[in-house]
């Protein structure tokens, strides 16, 4: 993928997320937001929406802004005396929604079974609120199936690093993906050898690397000690509570004094900032993609990265954005 210019990444990114847009799509006609919206006559706060639908603001939002990028529907600013809110309206694509126009013909529409259905919505997954259980160990062997797991692990072996970014860092990495940095480091190794740490169902069938030890083991027990820890595509997968009990095994492994954690995962734009680059549609895509595959996993903000490494305990961190989906977060204990 790394050979593929970046216009062509991000259209190919939009393709393989397709069938999640289209099961979002179907999901904001099954909630009736066009119909409701329409009926209100006026823009509608996410509060005034998240009532009228039965769906809770933090899932709404994700959904909302995924929509709004697409342009079915148009964030407005509303100034009332000193304060301001979002609210959203109408647009033309989304009054062909309602169940009035093309609504009922979206519905219709055959697609993959995506296990979304507006149900989970309205209960509250995406919204990050669920307590942490064993369900949430979305990666585990008996999940999905051999056919699946199979798929999975040949998807993320085959995805590796953008080619002008691999070769900067290189030790071990937790979960599918750590294998990666071990393949693709180059001549910019900063360490003489590495930990490929991941499930042990997974390392056993690794072949030999020069310099690379495979590791069997479970990173929310504990994780072996190095000078780094790479986490590519990891986190987005759990929960803000899981996601800090890994980031906190991450800081146990590595010296105080030297040690880096390294983050390898999307950063969505923001209110605040909004890089809306070529990849942006893609990143979003993918945030719905999470919300459909996993139990609690989310893309996030780099606000909501600063909230997870905060709290994990970690002294600093800085993100570097480079020219692909994924950013690279620095953390330092």
């Amino acid at each position: 993928m790394e050979n593929l210019d970046a216009e062509a990444q991000a259209d190919l990114w939009k393709y393989v997320y397709g069938f999640s847009e289209l099961r979002m799509v179907k999901c904001a006609v099954e909630l009736g937001l066009a119909d409701v919206v329409e009926k209100h006559g006026r823009p509608m706060m996410l509060s005034e929406l998240s009532s009228a639908v039965g769906c809770p603001e933090t899932t709404l939002f994700r959904v909302m802004r995924f929509l709004n990028h697409r342009g079915i529907f148009k964030k407005q600013v509303m100034k009332n005396d000193d304060a301001s809110s979002v609210c959203y309206v109408q647009t033309p694509l989304s009054r062909l929604l309602t169940r009035e126009n093309m609504g009922p013909l979206v519905l219709a529409q055959d697609g993959p079974d995506s296990h979304l259905s507006v149900e989970d919505l309205k209960a509250g997954k995406g919204s990050g609120s669920e307590p942490a259980t064993a369900d949430d160990k979305i990666w585990s062997p008996e999940f999905g199936g051999e056919e699946f797991n199979r798929l999975s692990d040949d998807l993320i072996t085959d995805k590796g690093l953008p080619r002008d970014f691999s070769g900067n860092f290189f030790v071990g990495g937790c979960g599918r993906s750590g294998r990666n940095s071990s393949r693709d480091a180059g001549p910019g190794l900063s360490l003489d050898e590495g930990i490929n740490f991941d499930l042990p169902h997974v390392v056993s069938g690794e072949p030999a690397l020069d310099r690379v030890h495979h590791i069997g083991g479970d990173m929310f027990e504990t994780i072996p000690k190095g000078d780094a820890v790479i986490l590519m595509s990891i986190l987005h997968d759990w929960s803000d509570q899981l996601s800090i009990k890994i980031l906190k095994k991450c800081k146990e492994a590595i010296p105080v004094d030297r040690g880096k954690v390294i983050i390898v995962d999307a950063v969505l734009d923001s209110d605040e900032e909004e890089r809306n680059d070529e990849f942006t549609g893609a990143r979003l895509a993918q945030d719905m993609g999470i919300l459909i595959g996993t139990v609690t996993g989310k893309e996030r903000t780099a606000k909501e990265w600063a909230q997870l490494i905060d709290a994990a305990g970690s002294s600093s961190h800085k993100i570097k954005h480079i020219k692909a989906i994924e950013s690279v977060i620095v953390a330092c204990p």
